[in-house]
């Protein structure tokens, strides 16, 4: 029987900003990993709610770079 993966609120919500961020510039998963350094499989694994994987604040800088945002652009403005 397989487990439900249960992801926090605050870390769904960085992946959907990166994922709109992504898609609005036209990027594909492939490009973005290549760019923060990591696997085209990670980025996919960060987008789909099947697994536990998460970006980092490391992660999130060179997004922010490649995107030309700041990583704050990532993060709610308020507490969830």
């Amino acid at each position: 029987m397989s487990e439900k993966v249960k992801i926090r609120e605050i870390d769904l919500y960085v992946i959907n900003q990166v994922k709109m961020y992504r898609e609005k510039k036209g990027i594909s998963q492939e490009a973005l990993a290549f760019h923060l350094g990591v696997s085209p499989g990670f980025i996919g694994q960060v987008e789909s709610p099947k697994y536990r994987a998460k970006y980092n604040l490391s992660h999130l800088n060179s997004a922010a770079k490649l995107f030309g945002c700041s990583p704050r652009d990532f993060l709610p403005l308020e507490p969830l």
